[in-house]
């Protein structure tokens, strides 16, 4: 599943591509068509991303809610709609303006909905890293989420009403460079680690989105790297520690895989 740091990169492309341009939204599959119609033609006035959620806001105060989930995926191209690429396969949106378009495919949600049902949506997500309050108040929101709660801390990461945007990958880089175990209860963690955890999300998840890849070791973060030397932890189980001489382990976790150094994470 994508996580929040390419989400955050489709909000900057229709931003960049379709802002303030009546967008042409249509479902090639029709299982869209009767929301596309609610918007199709009208201006594009926002487009922003909480954690793993797009918002796409025009100009008659409705706005076009996409989660991709597992399986969907976009294709964007550089050439207006009247030039844009025969369809193939099962597209449940087209996007079109006189510059741009793009193909939408298997999100989990695509709907058309209201301010009210936006603000509904965004009531349950929790903090996202990428859209820090400068006053730290959503920091303060992730630490007492965290610290007034038993769950371990490696569930509570991946709980989109308590930090939202992180998944697996950065669930496990996180808590190897903070050096904890992520069955730990959060009840039990310092809050000075827990700014810490999420000053560390700040960097990495902006450093994804910059340049498109998720890259969590300090060494490679300002190069390009091979996609397997990218992690400490994240599917290296069997092999030996970046850090110290234990063999990365790997098990199942709240029916996830979770990867972590049973020593560097005591």
């Amino acid at each position: 599943m994508p996580e929040g740091h390419s989400i955050h990169r489709v909000a900057n492309t229709f931003r960049t591509d379709y802002l303030d341009s009546k967008v042409k939204v249509f479902s090639p599959q029709g299982r869209f068509e009767s929301d596309a119609k609610l918007v199709s033609g009208r201006k594009l006035i926002d487009s922003t991303a909480v954690g793993k959620q797009l918002f796409l806001t025009f100009d008659n105060e409705l706005t076009i809610r996409i989660h991709l989930g597992i399986y969907g995926k976009w294709n964007f191209y550089k050439v207006p709609i009247s030039k844009a690429p025969e369809i193939w396969g099962q597209v449940r949106a087209r996007f079109g303006s006189k510059s741009a378009s793009a193909d939408l495919r298997g999100p989990t949600a695509c709907e058309v909905i209201d301010q009210e049902a936006v603000n509904s949506v965004l009531k349950r997500l929790g903090p996202d890293p990428l859209n820090p309050d400068p006053t730290g108040s959503e920091a303060l929101r992730f630490i007492s989420k965290v610290k007034g709660s038993k769950v371990a801390i490696g569930a509570a990461l991946m709980n989109q009403a308590v930090i939202s945007g992180i998944g697996n990958v950065y669930r496990a880089e996180l808590l190897f460079r903070a050096g904890l175990n992520p069955k730990t209860p959060g009840e039990k963690i310092s809050e000075s680690a827990l700014v810490a955890i999420w000053d560390d999300a700040v960097k990495l998840m902006r450093i994804g989105v910059k340049k498109g890849v998720m890259l969590t070791r300090d060494d490679h973060l300002s190069g390009s790297v091979l996609v397997k030397d990218r992690y400490f932890v994240y599917k290296r189980e069997g092999l030996e520690c970046r850090v110290c001489n234990k063999k990365v382990v790997v098990e199942e976790f709240l029916a996830r895989k979770l990867y972590w150094c049973p020593k560097c994470q005591r």
